[in-house]
Protein backbone atom coordinates (compact mmCIF):
# COMPACT_ATOMS: atom_id res chain seq x y z
CA UNK A 1 0.00 0.00 0.00
CA UNK A 2 1.25 3.80 -0.89
CA UNK A 3 1.14 6.19 1.74
CA UNK A 4 -1.41 7.05 3.57
CA UNK A 5 -1.02 10.56 4.25
CA UNK A 6 -3.27 12.00 1.55
CA UNK A 7 -5.33 14.85 3.37
CA UNK A 8 -8.74 16.43 1.89
CA UNK A 9 -6.54 19.07 0.17
CA UNK A 10 -4.66 16.60 -1.62
CA UNK A 11 -7.91 14.89 -2.85
CA UNK A 12 -9.77 18.35 -3.78
CA UNK A 13 -6.47 18.88 -6.36
CA UNK A 14 -7.10 15.51 -8.11
CA UNK A 15 -11.01 15.55 -8.84
CA UNK A 16 -13.35 17.66 -9.61
CA UNK A 17 -16.05 18.20 -6.87
CA UNK A 18 -15.06 20.94 -5.04
CA UNK A 19 -16.12 22.36 -1.59
CA UNK A 20 -19.01 20.47 0.66
CA UNK A 21 -19.05 18.33 -2.99
CA UNK A 22 -15.86 16.53 -1.99
CA UNK A 23 -17.14 13.78 0.00
CA UNK A 24 -13.95 11.69 0.87
CA UNK A 25 -11.86 13.53 4.02
CA UNK A 26 -8.84 11.73 3.90
CA UNK A 27 -7.10 8.47 1.90
CA UNK A 28 -6.04 5.66 4.20
CA UNK A 29 -4.15 3.48 2.36
CA UNK A 30 -4.42 2.53 -1.83
CA UNK A 31 -2.52 1.12 -4.29
CA UNK A 32 -2.82 -0.22 -7.96
CA UNK A 33 -5.88 -2.00 -7.34
CA UNK A 34 -7.83 -0.44 -4.70
CA UNK A 35 -8.21 2.32 -2.04
CA UNK A 36 -9.78 3.04 1.49
CA UNK A 37 -10.70 5.78 2.41
CA UNK A 38 -12.59 7.74 5.35
CA UNK A 39 -15.00 10.96 6.07
CA UNK A 40 -17.00 12.60 8.68
CA UNK A 41 -19.35 14.72 5.85
CA UNK A 42 -22.32 12.82 6.31
CA UNK A 43 -22.73 14.81 9.40
CA UNK A 44 -22.22 18.35 8.08
CA UNK A 45 -25.28 19.89 8.52
CA UNK A 46 -24.66 21.84 5.25
CA UNK A 47 -24.17 18.71 3.04
CA UNK A 48 -24.87 19.47 -0.60
CA UNK A 49 -27.04 16.53 -0.46
CA UNK A 50 -29.42 16.83 2.38
CA UNK A 51 -32.78 17.01 2.21
CA UNK A 52 -34.84 18.61 4.40
CA UNK A 53 -32.14 18.02 7.05
CA UNK A 54 -31.81 13.97 6.31
CA UNK A 55 -29.10 12.71 3.97
CA UNK A 56 -30.60 9.38 2.78
CA UNK A 57 -28.06 6.51 1.95
CA UNK A 58 -28.50 6.55 -1.65
CA UNK A 59 -26.06 8.87 -1.54
CA UNK A 60 -23.72 6.49 -0.13
CA UNK A 61 -23.77 5.59 -4.30
CA UNK A 62 -21.74 9.47 -4.89
CA UNK A 63 -19.45 8.42 -1.94
CA UNK A 64 -18.72 5.03 -3.87
CA UNK A 65 -18.25 6.56 -7.48
CA UNK A 66 -16.26 9.05 -5.56
CA UNK A 67 -13.56 6.93 -4.09
CA UNK A 68 -13.18 5.65 -8.00
CA UNK A 69 -12.16 9.51 -8.59
CA UNK A 70 -9.76 9.84 -5.84
CA UNK A 71 -8.43 6.39 -6.81
CA UNK A 72 -8.18 7.57 -10.41
CA UNK A 73 -6.60 10.73 -9.42
CA UNK A 74 -3.77 8.71 -7.53
CA UNK A 75 -3.16 6.73 -10.35
CA UNK A 76 -2.74 9.42 -12.28
CA UNK A 77 -0.52 11.52 -10.27
CA UNK A 78 2.03 8.61 -9.54
CA UNK A 79 2.06 8.32 -13.73
CA UNK A 80 2.91 11.98 -13.64
CA UNK A 81 -0.31 12.89 -15.48
CA UNK A 82 -4.09 14.44 -14.40
CA UNK A 83 -6.80 11.48 -14.42
CA UNK A 84 -9.55 12.40 -17.47
CA UNK A 85 -12.72 13.43 -16.21
CA UNK A 86 -15.34 10.38 -16.03
CA UNK A 87 -19.13 10.43 -15.91
CA UNK A 88 -21.28 7.68 -13.70
CA UNK A 89 -22.92 5.77 -16.30
CA UNK A 90 -23.96 2.57 -14.38
CA UNK A 91 -24.73 1.64 -11.13
CA UNK A 92 -25.43 -2.24 -10.53
CA UNK A 93 -26.18 -4.47 -7.23
CA UNK A 94 -26.78 -1.61 -5.13
CA UNK A 95 -27.64 -3.02 -1.91
CA UNK A 96 -28.28 -0.20 1.06
CA UNK A 97 -28.46 -1.31 4.49
CA UNK A 98 -30.12 1.88 6.34
CA UNK A 99 -32.28 4.50 5.16
CA UNK A 100 -30.37 7.45 6.48
CA UNK A 101 -26.90 7.80 7.18
CA UNK A 102 -27.36 12.40 9.02
CA UNK A 103 -27.41 10.35 12.26
CA UNK A 104 -24.18 8.23 12.38
CA UNK A 105 -21.73 9.89 15.21
CA UNK A 106 -18.38 8.14 13.57
CA UNK A 107 -16.71 8.52 10.81
CA UNK A 108 -17.62 6.42 6.99
CA UNK A 109 -15.03 4.05 5.51
CA UNK A 110 -14.87 3.04 1.89
CA UNK A 111 -13.51 -0.03 0.28
CA UNK A 112 -13.22 0.36 -3.07
CA UNK A 113 -11.85 -2.19 -6.31
CA UNK A 114 -11.31 -2.07 -9.47
CA UNK A 115 -13.09 -4.74 -11.36
CA UNK A 116 -12.16 -3.67 -14.68
CA UNK A 117 -10.44 -0.59 -16.40
CA UNK A 118 -9.44 0.40 -20.04
CA UNK A 119 -8.46 3.96 -21.20
CA UNK A 120 -12.09 4.66 -22.07
CA UNK A 121 -14.19 3.24 -18.67
CA UNK A 122 -13.60 1.37 -15.24
CA UNK A 123 -15.65 -0.22 -13.00
CA UNK A 124 -14.83 -0.91 -9.69
CA UNK A 125 -17.09 -2.17 -6.17
CA UNK A 126 -17.37 -0.68 -3.44
CA UNK A 127 -18.32 -1.51 -0.23
CA UNK A 128 -18.55 2.31 3.27
CA UNK A 129 -18.84 0.75 6.74
CA UNK A 130 -19.90 2.85 9.81
CA UNK A 131 -17.87 1.11 12.00
CA UNK A 132 -18.28 -2.39 11.89
CA UNK A 133 -21.62 -2.42 9.96
CA UNK A 134 -22.16 -2.45 6.44
CA UNK A 135 -24.22 0.47 5.02
CA UNK A 136 -23.82 -0.09 1.41
CA UNK A 137 -22.28 -1.86 -1.21
CA UNK A 138 -22.33 -1.96 -5.00
CA UNK A 139 -20.89 -1.38 -8.58
CA UNK A 140 -20.23 1.77 -10.40
CA UNK A 141 -19.12 1.61 -14.05
CA UNK A 142 -17.49 5.19 -15.44
CA UNK A 143 -16.94 6.04 -18.81
CA UNK A 144 -13.70 8.81 -18.91
CA UNK A 145 -13.02 11.60 -20.92
CA UNK A 146 -16.45 12.40 -20.75
CA UNK A 147 -17.84 15.40 -20.04
CA UNK A 148 -18.56 16.21 -16.71
CA UNK A 149 -16.96 14.10 -13.71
Amino acid sequence: MNDSSIGREQILAMIPHQGGMCLWDRVLDWDAESIRLQAGTHRDPAHPLRADGRLHAVHLCEYGAQAMAVHGGLLARESGASAPPGMLVALRGVELHVARIDGLAGDLDCQAQVLASSAASQQYGFRIHHGEVLLAEGRAAVMLGAAGG
